[in-house]
């Protein structure tokens, strides 16, 4: 599934091949993946320039000429492809928007849980979907504030895309083993000292994550996704589930529903 990396990988794609273009033209295979209607949709984009990108967290914004937001979530199997010739056209490609420079831009998604729409601007759209701070951007005091006061267990709190947005399953478990933070701490008890080192890690895993374009092979050796595995890793699975610190065997067990991954000699309780 992208997440905040993958979707600022995309992100920066766009900025180099789509921006600045000018659609003529929508195509779309399934109006049920559209959560604008479909004539206004085609209407609104007609003619109009991309003049600008933003994310928050994986939320990805357009700005267009006409000052309206063109809104992409990539659900589970999003990608975007730039291309010219219709026999470059990728499988999978749900929405094709049509340049006037003869390119095109197909939003790929193979599972079909991906969403094309308009927002009136990227602070109603916030507000619409009730999204924090992109976990990116967020600053130390903030993260305080979010978390000083509430009781429920830290990875909790890190999922919740009100209080943090962008932040998904394996980011959380790999920003609590850098801080080495139990993740069932409740967040009211975290010190100064764990809130300050969680608001580097959640920067540094972010930062890496991009950096290295999602590609998790490439990420540092001391990172739990080795131990976690993923699609396509080449670690054996007897390779795997050991702390990557000092080869312990992790604790892998579910928390609010989600498998969770961490090390009790990290992250003592």
């Amino acid at each position: 599934m992208p997440e905040l990396p993958e979707v600022e990988t995309y992100r920066r794609y766009f900025d180099l091949t789509a921006l600045g273009k000018t659609i003529i033209h929508l195509e779309v295979e399934d109006h049920r993946q559209l959560t604008t209607d479909y004539d206004l949709l085609q209407q609104s984009l007609k003619g109009a320039t991309l003049t600008d990108t933003s994310r928050i967290g994986k939320h990805f914004l357009i700005t267009l000429s006409s000052g309206k937001i063109l809104v992409l979530h990539f659900g589970m199997t999003g990608n975007l492809m730039y291309y010219r010739d219709a026999e470059d056209t990728p499988r999978f490609a749900r929405v094709i928007f049509y340049f006037s420079n003869g390119y095109k831009l197909a939003f790929i998604d193979s599972r079909k849980f991906g969403r094309v729409g308009l927002a009136d601007s990227i602070e109603t759209y916030k507000k619409q979907k009730n999204l924090g701070p992109d976990a990116l951007d967020v600053t130390l005091p903030q993260l305080k504030a979010s978390l000083e006061k509430r009781k429920a267990p830290i990875k909790a709190l890190l999922l919740d895309q009100s209080i943090l947005a962008g932040v998904g399953n394996w980011i959380a478990d790999e920003v609590l083993f850098q801080a080495r933070i139990f993740p069932a701490k409740p967040a009211n008890t975290l010190t100064n000292l764990e809130l300050e080192h969680l608001h580097r890690a959640i920067q540094v895993v972010l930062q890496t994550a991009i950096d290295e374009e999602a590609i998790y092979h490439n990420f540092p050796k001391d990172f739990l996704i080795h131990s976690r595995g993923w699609e396509d890793s080449p670690k054996p699975v007897l390779e795997r589930e050991v702390c990557p610190r000092h080869q312990s065997a992790l604790t892998i067990a579910k928390m609010g529903g989600r498998t969770t991954y961490f090390c009790l000699l990290c992250q003592p309780v």
